[in-house]
């Protein structure tokens, strides 16, 4: 298969899936699965269902909708707030869904009358990073609203941390929203079934040891597709970090001054261009086609001996310490936003790698050989102790 391509090793992300799950459950946490990155490709749910993963969430209900076309049963999750436009369709595709707005909650009311269902509604609450969330002084009145309607389920509450401004989950922030849940259970005299205290993010606080409180659920993408904390990118202990390789094919390959020349302005994705390299004399240059059309350049890990130097909309530019030729192709590592860019480009084949793991499980890919190369970190435990029992959630979107 020629073209710029995602290999992807489903064997790694079913170790990923599999290790974290069983470890978070040891703390009495259940794991949703977050899709977004992967453009929901049913082989990557599949897989994360196979190891024990047993709700999934996206951002958007076009994903959700078109997992359940492909008749993928578990329960979904929407954790993005619904779009008043959209509530039908929420009702109809998604178990349950995050919510922060009393008019979608009314929305979803009605909907869900509509067509004869109860929605899961997660009420989110804002404990700093300043993305979504209700204002905890808030959070009663719109937690009666909910309980007030017959058509939606109070499942919970949950928060969101370090996606906008980076704020980290610590004793303070998980321990706050443990009370709220409690306060609200006393306020009405019910039993919240999750309370999820956020995303990859909460990893390091879990991992500190750090007890968990009432936090009972995680909603975690990057932790399961690269292997990685998103606040400072570490290396989770255990997990594979190269279960995605981007390969791109050279289209050009010279030798050219290190230096560009004439008079300069701005570029198509700069309002000044960057300054000129200070070295000189010639360098191995290559072009390859692939671009920020594509891919986020800056979240590119290029192979040994080879340095990305720039990007425009259908090229990456690089030099090399060595020979190129043209149709020869680089492989290339990714990061959270390069992945998310690539899974959505229309250009860049997807390319599940078979696994010896996952056959006979439905899951075998197209056919190539699996890869060999070693996964980044091994196959360690990631050391987390025991807790409480864990919350799943059910296909009515109550966890079970």
């Amino acid at each position: 298969m020629r073209g710029p391509r995602l290999e992807i090793r489903l064997d790694r992300l079913h170790h990923n899936a599999r290790s974290l799950s069983q470890q978070l459950a040891s703390r009495g946490i259940s794991v949703t699965a977050v899709s977004k990155a992967s453009l929901g490709l049913p082989e990557i749910v599949r897989t994360w269902t196979a190891a024990g993963i047993d709700s999934i969430g996206d951002s958007r209900i076009e994903t959700i909708e078109a997992l359940v076309g492909a008749g993928i049963t578990t329960p979904m999750l929407l954790i993005r707030s619904p779009m008043l436009s959209q509530v039908e369709r929420v009702v109809a595709h998604a178990s349950s869904s995050c919510n922060s707005e009393p008019v979608v909650l009314q929305a979803l009311a009605a909907a869900a009358r509509s067509q004869g269902r109860r929605h899961g509604v997660l009420l989110m609450v804002e404990l700093g990073d300043l993305r979504e969330g209700i204002l905890p002084a808030d959070l009663e009145a719109v937690a009666q609203l909910t309980l007030e309607q017959p058509a939606l389920r109070l499942l919970g509450i949950g928060t969101n941390l370090g996606c906008q401004h980076g704020i980290a989950a610590d004793p303070r922030n998980m321990a706050e929203l443990s009370a709220l849940a409690t306060a609200l259970e006393r306020r009405f005299a019910v039993k919240l079934e999750i309370v999820s205290g956020g995303n990859s993010s909460n990893l390091p606080w879990l991992a500190a040891g750090h007890p968990p409180g009432r936090i009972n659920h995680l909603r975690l993408g990057e932790a399961l597709l690269l292997g990685r904390e998103p606040l400072a990118r570490t290396a989770l202990p255990g997990l594979h970090t190269e279960a995605f390789c981007l390969v791109a094919e050279i289209i050009e390959a010279k030798s050219k001054p290190c230096r560009p020349w004439g008079r300069r302005g701005q570029t198509s994705f700069a309002a000044v261009a960057a300054p000129a390299q200070r070295r000189r004399g010639q360098r191995q240059r290559a072009l390859l086609a692939l671009g920020i059309q594509d891919v986020d350049p800056a979240g590119l890990s290029a192979p040994a001996g080879i340095t990305i130097v720039g990007a425009s909309s259908d090229h990456l530019v690089v030099e090399a310490d060595h020979s190129l030729a043209v149709g020869e192709e680089l492989r290339f590592g990714l990061d959270y936003s390069a992945l998310l860019r690539a899974m959505t480009s229309p250009f860049i084949q997807r390319h599940c790698l078979a696994a010896h793991c996952l056959q006979g499980s439905g899951l075998q890919g197209s056919g190539l050989q699996a890869s060999t190369a070693q996964a980044g970190s091994g196959r360690g435990r990631w050391p987390l102790t025991p807790g409480l029992p864990v919350g799943r959630l059910s296909p009515s979107g109550s966890p079970g």
